[in-house]
Order: structure tokens, then C-alpha cells, then sequence
């Protein structure tokens, strides 16, 4: 049984998505048996992260999307015309906050009524709803972030949870929901000794680890501050304040659920002329 993210992209912030100092692309997760894939937050660089490792966008099955900002959907119409054949075979789901959905204090919808009809299905999650993405449990947390619908989510898989917290400040009752998992992917933006609004730092970060004990933390959503802070040199100080292995996220990086947790990294390909084998026998021009 398969259960392995890749991390499409592990920058985020305004700076870091304008300028693809890192990519912005989200993660996509195999998981099940079959294999099943969930694009979760499909910001910029998704597609050509994609391209780069010959993803066939024909496999996903569910994209869910954690709030309205751009570094988190920007990509998403593009991998929603792919996970359905170009618009032409009415298949998979869309899971999304409702200002993702439907709009919210002026932010969003980020994706057009067209779009969402593509799909088998769109659902509009809150915090404390229980989903069931392709076979996988899927719990919805509170984030504190400026966007209000923002989330997080704790996916349980055989071997543990995994849970990624998404954009939010730091306080015990955000960490506490958080606790048991076995994976934590932390949004951790800037580096220590610098505390911006509605983020985390490094030292928020040792914090929340510090409450919630998994035995691996991966940073991710690194600002231009924080790369230019020795990533690495950030998560090693996490590890020494907590003991808990924390790793800083590259992109690309894989890692794979099981009995072991192992890192990696996908295997990338020239830039070719590939295409999956069944899009030039689609028919061309559905508006």
C-alpha cells in the first residue's frame, strides 16, 4: 500500500510566489490501495513541477484547497481541466473552504462555476467536518490566519496521521488539535526572531512541535526572509530545542508513509515534448 507526498513546491508568501524563489505548488498525496492521488493547495509552479517529474494530471482524483490566496489556488482550474481529461469526462472532486467556494469578506471564489462543474463533485468543508477524500479520513482543524475560512488537516492513513496545519498563528489551542500525529508539515514563513501576523516563525514553530510530539516535522510555506536564513540551520534549531527530527522542505522532496519514514526526492526528465498518451485523442475546442 502506497502512501507517499511530493512536495510540488515549499516556498510561500507574497515574495516567494511572485518571484518562484521557491515554487508554490502544494503537495500531491498517493494514497490507498489502489492508488489514489489528492493535489492539496495547487498554488504556482504546480503544473511545471508536474511537468518535470511526467505527472500525468489524468491521475488525480481530488484537489482540496485550504484557503483564498493565491499561493494556495492559483494553479487549481488548470489541474481541474487535467484531473478531467480537459473538461471532457466528468470525474473526481473538489474540496475547498467557503471562501475558496463561494467568497468571503471579499476573498474569493477562486474557482469559476465552470469549473466546479467539471467535476463529479464540489464540497465546502468547516472546521470540525470529517471528510472522506478516495478512502482517506480527513479531518478539518481551525487555523487563525486573515483569511477566517482558513484550515487545517489531519489525514489518517495505517501508519499515523499526517497532518498539514496550513497558514495560521501559533497558540495551545491551535497545536492541541494537532496532537497524535505522526507527520507534521508546518507552514513556518520566517526565521527565528522574526514574528509576522497570521504565520509562523522558527520559534512558534519549536513551540508547536514541542506540544504536539510528532516524530517528524517538515517545514514548509518558506518566505523570502526565511530562505534567506539557512532553511536547514532553522529546522536544525527546532530539532535541538525539541529533540523531534525537523527537516527543512526542498521542492521535489518526497516522502513515503509506511512502517519507515522516508525521504527522497521524484525523479525529474528533460523538457520534451511529453504529453500523457491519451491527450491527442481527446477532442480539441470544449469551451
Amino acid at each position: 500500500m502506497v502512501y507517499r507526498i511530493t512536495f510540488l513546491g515549499t516556498g510561500g508568501g507574497r515574495h516567494t510566489t511572485m518571484y518562484q524563489t521557491r515554487c508554490t505548488g502544494g503537495m500531491l498525496f498517493e494514497h490507498g490501495e489502489p492508488s489514489h492521488f489528492l493535489h492539496i493547495d495547487p498554488g504556482p509552479g504546480a503544473l511545471t513541477q508536474m511537468r518535470r517529474i511526467h505527472y500525468d494530471l489524468g491521475r488525480t482524483e481530488s484537489v482540496i484547497i485550504s484557503h483564498a490566496h493565491p499561493d494556495h489556488y492559483s494553479d487549481a482550474p488548470s489541474v481541474i481541466e487535467g484531473m478531467t481529461r480537459g473538461g471532457w469526462v466528468r470525474r473526481g472532486s473538489t474540496y475547498g473552504s467557503p471562501s475558496v467556494i463561494e467568497g468571503v469578506e471579499g476573498l474569493g471564489p477562486c474557482l469559476s462555476p465552470y469549473h466546479l462543474g467539471l467535476t463529479e463533485r464540489t464540497v465546502s468543508f468547516r472546521p470540525g467536518d470529517v471528510l472522506d477524500v478516495d478512502g482517506m479520513r480527513t479531518e478539518i482543524c481551525k487555523a487563525k490566519h486573515s483569511d477566517p475560512c482558513n484550515v487545517g488537516f489531519r489525514f489518517d492513513t495505517p501508519y499515523g496521521t499526517v497532518s498539514y496545519v496550513s497558514d495560521t498563528d501559533y497558540d495551545r489551542e491551535i497545536g492541541e488539535q494537532y496532537k497524535g500525529s505522526r507527520v507534521l508539515i508546518l507552514p513556518v514563513t520566517t526565521p527565528h526572531g522574526n514574528r509576522i501576523r497570521y504565520h509562523m516563525c522558527t520559534d512558534t514553530a519549536i513551540e508547536m512541535v514541542e506540544q504536539v510530539r510528532p516524530e517528524l516535522c517538515i517545514f514548509i510555506h518558506m518566505g523570502i526572509v526565511m530562505l534567506r536564513h539557512d532553511p536547514a540551520g532553522q529546522a536544525a534549531m527546532c530539532e535541538k530545542a525539541t529533540g523531534v527530527r525537523t527537516v527543512a522542505g526542498e521542492d521535489l522532496m518526497t516522502l513515503d508513509i509506511g512502517e519507515q519514514l522516508s525521504l527522497g526526492k521524484a525523479d525529474t526528465y528533460p523538457d520534451d515534448l511529453w504529453i500523457p498518451h491519451w491527450a491527442p485523442d481527446m477532442p480539441e475546442g470544449k469551451k
